[in-house]
């Protein structure tokens, strides 16, 4: 086979380099996804963990802010996929548009090469922005200003 040449530059190569081929992506299932929750941080926590665990998944990192932001490092099987993203929406998370599609992608990839990639392992960075910690005794449950208050 005679070498492909290019008179306006020499250094230009043509295919793909031998590299992509040999070495496969370290985590090609590395996913970062956005969400909102109205509920109270410590208790979004322990619910999400104990879903994820519930699910077979591994809770890698989770951590809170002063300002709400919570956010839980974790991986799974391939193969789980659907059931994570059901529970995570079952606990009270309001995913973002793109965290929704991306999900609904990896899911829809899964069940369609479910025997080649079943049991590879899955990576989410949830990253929840939370109602900020109201002032104590601002509102009642349901509402309703107390008496002290006004």
């Amino acid at each position: 086979m005679m070498p492909v040449q290019s008179p306006d530059n020499p250094i230009v190569q043509f295919g793909t380099p031998k590299r992509a081929h040999a070495q496969p992506a370290l985590m090609p299932w590395a996913l970062e996804i956005q969400a909102v929750s109205s509920g109270e941080p410590s208790n979004l926590v322990r619910t999400l963990t104990g879903a994820i665990l519930g699910c077979g998944g591994w809770v890698l990192t989770r951590s809170t802010t002063d300002s709400g932001r919570v956010t839980i490092l974790f991986e799974f099987e391939r193969a789980a996929c659907v059931e994570i993203y059901t529970a995570v929406i079952a606990c009270g998370i309001e995913l973002s548009r793109n965290g929704h599609i991306r999900m609904t992608e990896f899911c829809h990839c899964t069940r369609n090469h479910l025997s080649e990639c079943g049991a590879q392992i899955a990576s989410i960075e949830l990253e929840i922005q939370t109602s900020p910690l109201k002032i104590a005794g601002s509102s009642a449950p349901g509402g309703n200003v107390p008496e002290q208050a006004r």
